[in-house]
């Protein structure tokens, strides 16, 4: 479960995150994150992590998001911390120029001052010349042109947090094969020549038993080569163990595709925020266009002693803060693409542009109950889930299991001499049954670990299916909510057009002073960002729908 509360401290805004910051959570504080940012995307926020109990990659991913769009992670407790501080280190590395320091050394002063007079020119140019690029190969010199779905697309081939579920997930496989090792036969090939001596009075306690016996046998030479195999025969055990490997494979793989589906939904939330951004800039530069054009007709009326200097002014003073927005505006357009370029993993250096827009098709609303139904099927992490209760359910077999008797047959061939050229085979077969009698309570203690670990899976499955089920509910509201705003806000943008233009034709006119005109341009440029919003909105409605029911990576993997 995930709790998230927002609060302001001397001037500074809060999140405070209490739970497991891991699975459907991770994209209850990242919907959070985002709505706040998007909100007011200069004012900096502080996440408190002290009474997060678990971050999985997914989480540890978006906070690495979070902490390079400007917010500061605040953290206790040792893995909290460790998390936070890698983090951080990480930002500082990637930003670091790389250049090592050098110790001062008092008594070579003079002698470095000279030669940095001699050389200094052939020595500079000889480092810049050498220096180690950090950077691989040269750089882009092309813009790189990217839709939603392509963006998509690397991501899922190079962005190291899906790159790492896919390589947990191959650990997972190969701990399987460990396990089926186990069930099947093992053979060895061995070769010794050795030097023995034996004491032979420390057989009898230090004592001679007779006159003349000697004190020790040997040195003599032995040689031995040949095989040894062994194969357990019954083994209940090692069966039900390899049966709760496959079953964690199977969760590791479900935990892959979940982690493919968080991230495609960040790219997704970050390639809609940056389209938000784009069509921010083109209203603005619209809206200083606009502004532009009624200064230049003010300062005319002026200059025919029709306007009056006020006018001017108040028509200089909009145009000087449409301008100031747009500069806002175009930083925010490069911090989101910035942004963009980290998640897909791209070189630093590559220039991208966006090839798709904020855009609204009317689709169908879903019914709530078949969403529900159609999330519970195709949720990952629910699938997830259902594997390590299985795998726990197996162990507890297992540990019931080893009450039970185990047959295993071993044996050896040898050919054993005192050199290569004396030897004899030899053989020794051996079946051998294995009964556990008594274990201090281990294997009790097994079964009651194992039983709690169910129980507690159990729980996590209930909390997980209400949160699949208030998933799917909030994301079909909202979009329902957003569908009707966008509505309201193209209607919105229609009428402060109009607005705009009756007002400057009046003023125009002499009818009025251009303070109607200021007021219907401020009336514009809030209908343009409710309309702006209301896209982002609905698009990002859309993408919470989906990722509700699990169906992020066939919405928008093409």
């Amino acid at each position: 479960m995930l709790r998230i509360t927002t609060e302001k401290k001397r001037g500074k805004t809060f999140l405070t995150v209490e739970g497991r910051l891991a699975g459907p959570w991770v994209a209850a504080l990242e919907q959070c994150w985002r709505e706040f940012h998007a909100a007011s995307p200069r004012e900096k926020f502080h996440v408190n992590l002290c009474a997060v109990s678990f971050i999985d990659a997914a989480g540890k991913a978006l906070l690495m998001e979070i902490h390079r769009q400007g917010g500061q992670l605040v953290a206790e407790g040792c893995l909290n911390q460790a998390i936070v501080h890698e983090i951080v280190a990480r930002e500082k590395q990637d930003a670091s120029p790389g250049a090592k320091q050098r110790p001062k050394r008092s008594h070579i002063i003079f002698y470095t001052a000279l030669f940095s007079l001699v050389l200094g020119p052939t020595v500079a140019h000889a480092q810049g010349g050498n220096r180690p690029s950090t950077l691989p190969g040269n750089a882009p010199t092309e813009v790189l042109r990217l839709t939603l779905d392509q963006a998509v697309g690397l991501a899922l081939k190079q962005n190291p947090t899906v790159q790492i579920a896919i390589l947990q997930a191959a650990e997972s496989a190969q701990d399987r094969n460990i396990r089926r090792a186990d069930l099947l036969p093992q053979a060895n090939a061995k070769v010794s020549d050795e030097a023995q001596k034996v004491n032979l009075l420390a057989q009898f306690g230090g004592r001679t038993p007779f006159p003349g016996f000697p004190k020790s046998l040997g040195p003599y030479q032995l040689f031995s080569a040949g095989p040894s195999f062994g194969t357990p025969v019954f083994d209940l055990t090692l069966w039900r163990r390899y049966q709760a490997a496959r079953s964690t494979v199977s969760a590791s793989k479900a935990s892959s595709l979940s982690t493919r589906e968080q991230v495609i939904l960040l790219v997704v939330s970050q390639y809609i925020g940056t389209l938000r951004a784009v069509a921010n800039v083109q209203a603005s530069e619209s809206r200083v266009s606009l502004a532009q054009a009624l200064y230049d007709q003010a300062a005319d009326l002026q200059k025919e002693g029709v306007g009056t200097g006020i006018d001017t002014l108040r028509a200089n003073v909009e145009l000087q803060n449409e301008k100031q927005r747009l500069i806002e505006a175009e930083t925010d357009r490069q911090t989101s693409l910035f942004a963009l370029i980290r998640l897909l993993n791209l070189d630093p250096r590559q220039a991208i542009e966006l090839g798709d827009s904020l855009s609204f098709f009317d689709t169908p609303q879903p019914e709530v109950q078949p969403s529900i139904e159609l999330a519970l099927a195709d949720r990952q992490e629910w699938k997830a889930l259902e594997s390590q209760i299985k795998a726990a359910e197996y162990q507890k077999k297992a540990s019931q299991d080893s009450r039970l008797p185990s047959l295993r047959f071993d044996g050896n061939f040898t050919y054993l001499g005192t050199s290569g050229n004396t030897t004899l085979p030899t053989y020794t077969y051996e079946a051998s049954v294995n009964m556990p009698l008594f274990t201090g309570g281990r294997i009790h203690a097994e079964i009651v670990r194992a039983e709690l670990e169910i129980k507690k899976l159990g729980q996590q499955k209930d909390e997980l299916r209400n949160q699949i089920a208030l998933d799917v509910k909030t994301a079909l509201l909202n979009l329902q909510s957003a569908r009707n705003e966008v509505q309201v806000a193209n209607l919105g943008v229609q009428l402060s057009k109009e607005e705009v233009d009756q007002a400057r034709d009046r003023f125009k006119a002499g009818v009025a002073n251009n303070i109607e005109v200021i007021q219907a341009q401020d009336s514009l440029a809030r209908a343009n960002d409710n309309q702006i919003a209301a896209l982002y909105r609905f698009n990002q409605a859309r993408a919470d729908l989906a990722r509700s029911i699990g169906q992020m990576e066939k919405v928008y993997a093409k």
